[in-house]
């Protein structure tokens, strides 16, 4: 559970209630994995979990925050292990191995980064920028420390290459959805190969 869905003031912030919560995002998840986020609608969900549509916009206002909390905790369940001595690159493919574990989640993500380009769409407008400059600042950091060992090119912005991994594997990643054959590490590589000194 993240700290968010537990905030004092939050739908459901007693307990029994984040208790509750936390038990329609895990079924959710299970839900998600096993189709996705496609034709999925609050009351698909609620019937499903085995919830009533109303419960269910007790604990999440919407379907988009409902998207969100479901993403954000399968991210939490699923995170990646950082070493110092891994590239943005090599980060990035482990992340994206990890989110193919669960079927559904790749396609969830894409949703929630389309529905963030719409202007009706705070919360996932919200938690897709706040992701993407977080993300930057995290894989910024790895590669000043992979440019100190010289596994990364010295002449080349961390930050700049940050965006540029993030844009490369969430772009692989919406091409493996259309074509699962596509080899999203071999291709990441190449990236490393080119920012190699």
């Amino acid at each position: 559970m993240t700290a968010e869905s537990a905030s004092p003031g939050r739908r459901g912030a007693s307990p029994k209630g984040v208790a509750r919560r936390q038990e329609i995002i895990d079924r959710a998840i299970e839900v998600f994995a096993q189709r996705g986020s496609d034709r999925t609608s609050l009351r698909a969900i609620a019937s499903e979990v085995g919830v009533t549509h109303a419960a269910l916009r007790h604990y999440f206002g919407s379907l988009e925050e409902l998207l969100v909390e479901v993403y954000r905790q399968a991210q939490h369940d699923h995170a990646v292990a950082l070493s110092a001595e891994m590239t943005p690159t090599e980060l990035m493919r482990l992340s994206a191995e990890r989110n193919r574990e669960i079927p559904g989640l790749v396609q969830l993500y894409s949703t929630l980064v389309a529905a963030a380009l719409e202007d009706d769409r705070p919360v996932a407008r919200d938690f897709v920028a706040v992701r993407f400059e977080r993300l930057r600042e995290e894989l910024a950091e790895q590669v000043r420390r992979t440019q100190a060992s010289g596994r990364v090119r010295a002449d080349v912005d961390p930050q700049e290459v940050a965006a540029l991994v993030i844009a490369a594997s969430d772009g692989l990643q919406s091409q493996w959805l259309l074509e699962p054959t596509l080899d999203h590490a071999r291709i990441l590589a190449l990236l490393d190969r080119l920012l190699a000194p």
